[in-house]
């Protein structure tokens, strides 16, 4: 999936560059270009399909050209995660009536690969043999707030396989802690692994109008007529996500804890958690010329033929792009999705 706009990264991220198809860690590669070269250690490159928005197409071939046209599925417009993946799921059934999916973000970051592969490998094979929902679940580290949790119980369905009890979108610090406390509390990754006849029953079930919409097209697939009726499907569907219409709700929904150095970039505070510090805990990424006095645990993001000089700025942020400076400090980083839409209220989508 990688549809979304990343505004939580703005003014870096933007509508028509989005955060999936930028190197935020200065590795040299692209969130997008490392998830896709994860999941080709697992399955054939013809295997791999993009979900984005139709406008994105050609950033996708730019930067993955191994794929073909035919394997980036352009969205119309944004209807969040549940009526991408019964798009993406309804066409790969046309192809494969029995294929086993899994459904990943683009844009997250994994620091330990061979974890990874060995995680997604056992849940496919679960996926083959059962018919059930799989979400991988992380084990929390912290007591975050910027992550929804999912709560698991002694009942198993094969090893290291649990039946999930509840799912809690982002809680308050205290409920948070007592989360961590307990030791049955996991973050949610949001990659899924499922057959796809599995997921097709789910949406019959639980989200039964969009299953119908995307049901209609089942001649249409895959063929020259695919990208009308999509357009009109799309317009249909509720903006919905899939943990929301069908996760918390199934019956057959099961969580595999893991452990796979996962982190879903949500916001500039995880890039400087993960980023190379000085000494006094400074964060210099994409930047060449940068001079601090009396500065510590900063994170700078600035062009890097630009002169940056800081003194006396301890635990901020500082970032720029698009003709646009942001500097905030680190604990109120939330509020920049606000400023995105204070920004577009005033000056309009120029900055955006």
């Amino acid at each position: 999936m990688a549809g979304g706009v990343g505004s939580r990264f703005w003014p870096v991220s933007r509508t028509t560059y989005p955060k999936q198809f930028l190197d935020v860690l200065g590795t040299g590669k692209t969130l997008i270009q490392n998830t896709f070269d994860r999941f080709k250690k697992i399955l054939p490159v013809e295997n791999i399909f993009i979900l984005t928005n139709e406008s994105y197409f050609d950033l996708v071939k730019e930067q993955l050209p191994e794929l073909t046209d035919n394997q980036i599925i352009g969205e119309p417009i944004m209807r969040n995660t549940a009526p991408c993946i019964a798009y993406g799921c309804y066409k790969i059934k046309q192809l494969n009536a029995d294929a086993i999916v899994v459904v990943a973000p683009s844009d997250h970051l994994i620091l330990e690969t061979d974890n990874f592969i060995n995680t997604i490998n056992k849940a496919l094979n679960n996926a083959e043999t059962n018919n059930c929902l799989i979400t991988l679940g992380i084990k929390p580290s912290r007591p975050d707030t910027g992550y929804g949790y999912i709560q698991y119980g002694d009942s198993t369905l094969a090893e290291n396989l649990h039946k999930v009890k509840t799912f809690t979108e982002k809680p308050s610090l205290e409920i948070a802690q007592s989360f961590l406390a307990s030791g049955d509390f996991l973050w949610n990754s949001g990659i899924f692994i499922w057959n796809v006849n599995a997921i097709i029953t789910a949406f019959d079930l639980y989200l039964s109008d969009m299953s119908d919409i995307f049901r209609d097209g089942e001649a249409l697939y895959n063929s020259a007529n695919e990208k009308e009726f999509i357009q009109n499907a799309f317009q249909r569907c509720p903006n919905i996500s899939i943990d929301y219409g069908i996760m918390e709700k199934a019956e057959n929904v099961y969580v595999m804890p893991s452990e796979f150095g996962w982190s879903d970039l949500g916001t500039w505070a995880s890039v400087y958690d993960l980023a190379e510090k000085d000494y006094v805990g400074n964060a210099v990424i994409n930047s060449e010329k940068v001079m601090m006095y009396n500065s510590s645990n900063c994170m700078v993001n600035l062009p890097g033929d630009k002169l940056v000089i800081l003194n006396g700025l301890h635990d901020f942020i500082i970032v720029e792009s698009n003709n646009t400076l942001m500097i905030c400090p680190k604990d109120q980083e939330q509020a920049v999705k606000q400023v995105v839409s204070d920004v577009k209220q005033k000056y309009g989508t120029k900055y955006i």
